[in-house]
């Protein structure tokens, strides 16, 4: 088998971010510096989760998040890498983590800079223990009052994005980012430490024949997302006429990079298990971000009744049901939302 070799003119996501900021030549810089900060982190998280066990980080915390879920030692540990890394470059006003139940502060002694960075530092954590996908997803907003950000300057819609980007830690490490441009993605080179454009204007393809949905949770779906899956499962047969494969990886960042890469649907739709709960994923630094990716991509990003970019957050931990993916599919879902 012969091994191609890697092309010598590679752009690096470094020489990427430049020459985009250098499009528009009244900006300060401060917002390249923020992603090369944000890079900084999510290349040291790859490196513990590539270590797993051989660091003792797999396994329990013994301690909750603000959702009440229990914490992988990496969801801690990927935690603090984000924080330790953003708090004192001087480009934040603050930040948003799903592991923290207030925004985090910048320490007082730092200086403080005009964009709000949220994040889900490790997406997925359910998959740790055994060794398969998770990731970093993150989401950029500009602070509207100043250096000292109120509740509401994180309450922006999705609109609003400055950035959003997801890291996938899998077999390799590869960020997917989008300022509002399209959608590019960056593989780590392990060896020199730096990032590099392999997957330049992603599109979502048009025709696909994947969906992604927790079926253990179907007695509890709505008529309109029981309706779209029993289309797909029928397959050939049915109404379709073409047959669907069911994914489902239980880390949104491997979903959203295969519908991505391979098009399809996601689906973590509302249910009645618990009727006080709109939704399972946060809105600002899972649903948003992804669903800006998304968008940019081609296709569409719904709760199955509003877009979801659209939405006016109430708090720092909303959760929203959320279905995205090509955008023909997804309007489909919308439509019996709407009958």
């Amino acid at each position: 088998m012969t091994i191609s070799k890697p092309m010598s003119n590679q752009i690096s996501l470094t020489q990427f971010i430049i020459e985009q900021q250098r499009k528009f030549p009244e900006t300060s810089g401060d917002f390249t510096l923020l992603l090369n900060d944000i890079v900084t982190a999510c290349k040291q998280i790859s490196h513990k989760v590539n270590h797993g066990d051989l660091i003792g980080l797999l396994g329990d915390a013994n301690s909750e998040n603000v959702q009440g879920e229990v914490q992988k030692k990496l969801d801690i540990v990927s935690n603090d890498i984000m924080i330790n890394a953003l708090n004192w470059t001087g480009h934040l006003a603050g930040m948003v983590s799903e592991e923290d139940d207030e925004p985090i502060k910048i320490p007082k002694q730092y200086p403080k800079g005009k964009y709000l960075a949220l994040f889900d530092p490790l997406d997925g954590s359910s998959n740790i223990d055994i060794n398969l996908t998770v990731g970093s997803i993150f989401s950029i907003l500009r602070c509207q009052q100043g250096l000292e950000p109120k509740l509401e300057d994180f309450l922006q819609q999705g609109t609003q994005q400055v950035c959003a980007g997801f890291v996938l830690y899998g077999p390799s490490t590869l960020m997917v980012l989008t300022t509002g441009q399209g959608v590019n993605g960056f593989t780590l080179d392990q060896n020199i430490g730096e990032f590099f454009l392999t997957h330049p204007n992603m599109r979502i393809p048009k025709e696909a024949n994947e969906f992604a949905i927790n079926m253990s949770n179907q007695r509890f779906w709505e008529q309109p997302v029981q309706r779209y899956v029993e289309e797909c499962i029928q397959g050939s047969e049915g109404i379709r006429g073409k047959d669907f494969n069911m994914r489902w990886i239980a880390s949104l960042v491997a979903e959203v990079y295969r519908i991505l890469i391979r098009g399809g649907v996601f689906l973590y739709p509302y249910d009645n298990r618990n009727p006080k709960q709109a939704g399972r994923l946060r809105l600002l630094y899972e649903a948003n971000p992804m669903g800006f990716i998304i968008e940019q991509a081609g296709g569409a990003c719904s709760t199955g009744k509003q877009r979801i970019l659209a939405i006016q957050p109430d708090s720092l931990h909303q959760r929203v049901p959320v279905i995205l993916g090509a955008k023909n599919e997804v309007e489909r879902i919308v439509g019996y939302h709407l009958l």
